[in-house]
């Protein structure tokens, strides 16, 4: 077996998972009303045969003041028959099931509870809603943890194998632990025995309700990331603290929701918060389960078997491809399908209170509509184009059993997802188009590189079925000087086709536009390597080292015409762009139109009249329009043609590999 370690049994008081491999808590948003649906059935029974050894569902509101529209209801016993379901159908599988019981105190939308004023430790306005919630009276206390206890006999009686209180992220126990939310001065307030004194009774109060031998987890902020708040050093005093009055097994996450340091963006380096679960494991006797960026059974294994951690979380690799560990364990790992961290299904989705979906994976949460039946006729199918859309419709032909051909007129597949190569922060892109390079000849397409589509050459195939996915081409504006030759395009810089100058002018503020941006603001900063280098051969001081991570040796200045930056961007990553752009010292100039350009750099115009930007290169990023002109040129060939992707008209890796899944599944 390629991963001992990974696939090794382990035992959580007396709940005995066959492999280390966790699927931890994920909104979702496919309980509408709190009660159970196909849909979160269809998703998690899914996991449950690709051989997940434990699901975490949640979050599960307790009570009706501390959780938001969408989540799976565990405040009321009218929920149990439906959850019972859910826990028959992932145990019939072999996975384990648990709870995670959910409060969030000022973390509530007063709107998603029916305008009721939230409540907290103390009256701390929170930065993620803009609401400041009212402090608990302490004769109140008592009853909102009783909360915890009854949804925990409740998820018991529903047939879950365990429960997980979450004492993370910043949700109601985060806010009576840290001194920043916790300004009381009874004894659940001032230092932090007294601090730790609410979540502790939490867990007695559930410990009483579920007995002596039902597993109970608990998920922490292994550092809340927080100025001023706790770090590693003390979460290792309330763990140890924890686990004396009856947790089992320890989830390690990161900071809290309002945190500056990005904590699920693929921003965040794979495993970077593994060193979190490590400073937990050396203060409990428990196991410990590593969360965030672990993405790959390579890595949970090297993680288990360095005993930096007892388990691994791959909640979003498992929203990406379900059957992630049995194709570990069957020598397929090279067939995964990755989380890239891109956050545009899932997290993006959630924040505009929409069911979750996944950019590498369709089928998610649509498991009962989207099933990959056999073809009911077998045919040959030409797919022109090797991007994303295109490689997904083929992917997907093939394995209901048509005899594809994927042609492509370059020299390697992927399309545009290749450009994120250059862009810091956004590599991890790569591996969608590396993981469908992969799958391509398993399933048993014929590729062929180097082919450009023509009239003829279809006529030669003589194919049932053209799928045109000949993606898109940026556009040049009508702007006075934009053929000179101090102007690129931002395609040709993120290809290394070409160079640019030392000052440089982008125009254009949407994702192409910002990611150039970063690119270039990134040349001449410290490399990870010669950073590592440096600070450890003490060879800089801090200062000069700080200096060169945050400024390169070029200087960018971005032009847009709207009044925002980056609108193209989810929600969940744009801050994390924009925070780099200023670190790095890139001016954003917005309302901003560029009029012509010459040599010398680029007239603008501002509400407040004309400027002149100098620059020794302008890079273009005005956006693509559509490439599929073979597609009519074909058409009185062929009689099913498809276009799909940005041939159909350019938009994001997204809708483009869901329009290749439909089409494949389609034909």
């Amino acid at each position: 077996m390629d991963f001992p370690y990974l696939f090794s049994s382990i035992s959580v008081r007396n709940m005995e998972l066959r492999n280390r491999i966790v699927m931890t808590a994920m909104h979702l948003g496919y309980t509408p009303e709190g009660e159970v649906t196909d849909q979160l059935v269809g998703f998690y029974e899914a996991r449950a045969k690709g051989g997940v050894g434990l699901i975490i569902v949640g979050g599960c509101p307790i009570d009706e003041y501390g959780g938001m529209a969408g989540m799976i209801g565990l405040n009321h016993d009218r929920f149990i028959p439906g959850l019972k379901r859910l826990t028959s159908a992932v145990q019939a599988h072999g996975a384990k099931i648990a709870a995670q019981l959910y409060q969030a105190g000022r973390y509530t939308h007063s709107a998603m509870i029916g305008g009721r004023k939230p409540f907290s430790a103390s009256a701390v306005r929170s930065r993620l809603t803009g609401e400041t919630p009212r402090a608990l009276e302490i004769h109140e206390i008592p009853a909102v943890q009783d909360k915890f206890a009854e949804a925990a006999l409740r998820a018991k009686k529903a047939g879950f194998d365990a429960v997980e209180i979450l004492g993370s992220a910043g949700y109601l126990i985060c806010q009576f632990l840290s001194p920043l939310t916790n300004k009381r001065d009874d004894e659940y307030g001032g230092p932090l025995e007294n601090r730790m004194r609410f979540g502790l009774e939490v867990v007695q109060k559930v410990r009483s309700a579920v007995g002596p031998d039902y597993p109970i987890l608990m998920r922490i902020a292994g550092n809340d990331f927080m100025e001023g708040s706790h770090t590693n050093r003390e979460a290792r005093i309330f763990a140890s603290e924890l686990e004396k009055v009856g947790v089992d097994l320890f989830n390690v996450t990161g900071g809290w929701h309002e945190t500056r340091v990005p904590q699920l963006t693929m921003f965040v380096p794979r495993r970077a918060y593994v060193y979190l679960a490590q400073g937990i494991k050396s203060a409990v006797s428990v196991p410990v389960l590593a969360s965030n960026r672990i993405n790959d059974p390579a890595i949970g294994e090297e993680i288990i078997r360095n005993g930096e951690a007892d388990l691994v979380t791959m909640a979003r690799a498992l929203l990406a491809d379900p059957e992630l560990p049995n194709k570990a364990k069957e020598g397929k790992a090279h067939l995964i399908y990755h989380c890239v961290a891109c956050n545009q299904g899932c997290f993006d989705n959630i924040f505009q209170l929409r069911p979750a979906s996944c950019l590498v994976n369709p089928r998610a949460g649509k498991e009962g509509e989207l099933a990959l039946e056999p073809a009911p006729k077998v045919k040959k199918v030409l797919v022109i184009g090797g991007g994303p859309a295109g490689m997904k419709a083929a992917c997907i032909a093939a394995e209901r059993g048509h005899k594809v051909i994927l042609m492509e007129r370059g020299d390697q597949l992927g399309g545009q997802i290749l450009l994120n190569r250059q862009i810091p922060g956004r590599q991890e892109m790569l591996m969608v188009a590396k993981d469908l390079e992969r799958n391509l000849p398993a399933l048993g397409v014929d590729i062929r590189l180097h082919q450009e589509a023509e009239r003829s050459i279809v006529e030669e195939i003589h194919p049932d079925v053209v799928v045109v996915a000949t993606g898109a081409q940026p556009i040049r504006p009508d702007i006075p000087g934009a053929e000179g030759p101090n102007v690129v395009q931002a395609w040709e810089v993120l290809a290394g086709r070409r160079g640019v100058g030392g000052r440089i002018v982008i125009v254009g503020g949407n994702a192409v536009g910002l990611e150039t941006a970063l690119y270039l603001a990134n040349v001449g900063t410290l490399s990870p390597d010669v950073l590592h280098f440096l600070v450890t051969n003490r060879a800089e001081t801090w200062d000069f080292i700080e200096e060169r991570l945050n400024k390169g040796n070029k200087e960018v200045i971005v032009v847009e015409m709207a009044g925002r930056m980056g609108q193209d961007i989810g929600l969940s990553s744009r801050w994390t762009v924009m925070a780099e752009l200023r670190r790095l010292g890139v001016a954003l100039m917005t309302a901003t139109k560029a009029v012509s350009i010459s040599e010398g750099g680029v007239e603008v115009e501002k509400a407040d009249g004309k400027g002149f930007i100098k620059a020794d290169s302008v890079v273009l990023a005005m956006g693509s329009r559509a490439e599929a002109k073979i597609a009519d040129d074909i058409r009185d060939l062929v009689q099913e043609v498809y276009v799909i992707g940005d041939a159909k008209e350019p938009r994001n890796a997204l809708e483009a590999i869901r329009e290749g899944f439909i089409v494949g599944l389609n034909i």
